[in-house]
């Protein structure tokens, strides 16, 4: 008698993400990391079959494709601290009128297909947003994510914040652009919006998902309204939420914190499988959408 074949996925548990968020975030290498999921699958071959589904896909489906009708796309750069900076900017197709400007900046493994996808994804809602690739000076964003992370590790503060500020400058400055700039950031991008939000007086609304917090002695500085999107299971960035909201109260700032009870730092990421929480990414981009339309386009 045959035996029907096992077409169950694997289990993932949290205790996995939890080790991949510390590989890809903090401290533990590679070799660390797949000797512990080997441990918490039960087998190596196990560990293989879990890795596909905590790492990104590129290869999964975009929401708006890179030829969707409704858009237009370029490439352009823009002086930088250490040399040109390149970006991704797209504009509603057949609109001709000056539009509010979004910057959007990418996660710790650079400027990749899913970032590109945000990007259209806030053109379609009637804006002109610009992806930029914070790894520019140093070729661009390689197609490796652990050599993309390691190079996001490299990069010098304080000419990241500079590039960040110029790439903001030149949105504004555009002829096409209304003069009001916005930005949105994930993971790493979220807390270099926050930083943003603190050295750019420009910037009239940031949201930040899942993002570092900046000191709280900076506070006094940041003018942008904030909208914060936060991962319930998330302790690691979320330890820094109570004194910031703390300081952002004491200060008289404009601010509005969402929590997401359950879900993992990531959750937006719809190429992730194991961290991608639709249910949470649909309300947080919803409230995204919401939030740039009050602030950008009154």
């Amino acid at each position: 008698m045959s035996q029907r074949p096992n077409t169950r996925h694997p289990q993932i548990t949290q205790a996995m993400i939890e080790a991949y968020d510390e590989y890809t975030h903090l401290t533990l290498d590679r070799r660390g990391f797949m000797e512990r999921l080997r441990c918490l699958a039960g087998s190596a071959a196990a560990a293989g079959a879990i890795l596909p589904l905590l790492q990104a896909n590129g290869a999964m489906a975009s929401v708006v494709a890179p030829d969707d009708s409704r858009v237009v796309s370029e490439e352009v750069s823009f002086p930088g601290a250490t040399g040109e900076m390149k970006g991704y900017l797209v504009r509603p197709a057949g609109d001709t009128d000056k539009l509010p400007a979004i910057l959007v900046v990418h996660e710790n493994r650079g400027l990749n297909d899913h970032i590109r996808d945000i990007t259209r994804r806030l053109a379609v809602a009637g804006y002109m947003p610009m992806a930029v690739d914070f790894l520019s000076a140093d070729g661009g964003t390689p197609a490796d994510e652990d050599k993309a992370r390691q190079m996001i590790r490299a990069l010098e503060a304080e000419n990241t914040l500079h590039n960040g500020k110029e790439a903001i400058a030149y949105l504004a400055n555009r002829d096409d652009s209304t003069g009001a700039v916005g930005a949105i950031g994930f993971c790493w991008g979220g807390q270099l919006v926050n930083n943003l939000a603190v050295v750019s007086p420009e910037l009239k609304a940031v949201v930040s998902y899942y993002g570092r917090q900046p000191e709280t002695t900076l506070v006094p500085q940041i003018s942008a309204a904030l909208l914060l999107h936060y991962a319930g299971l998330d302790d690691r960035i979320n330890s820094g939420i109570d004194d910031f909201r703390s300081a952002l109260e004491d200060n008289g700032k404009e601010f509005t914190i969402y929590m997401y009870d359950g879900v993992n730092h990531a959750f937006n990421n719809d190429t992730s499988q194991a961290r991608y929480n639709k249910e949470a990414a649909d309300l947080a981009w919803s409230r995204t959408l919401d939030f740039f339309k009050e602030k950008l386009k009154a």
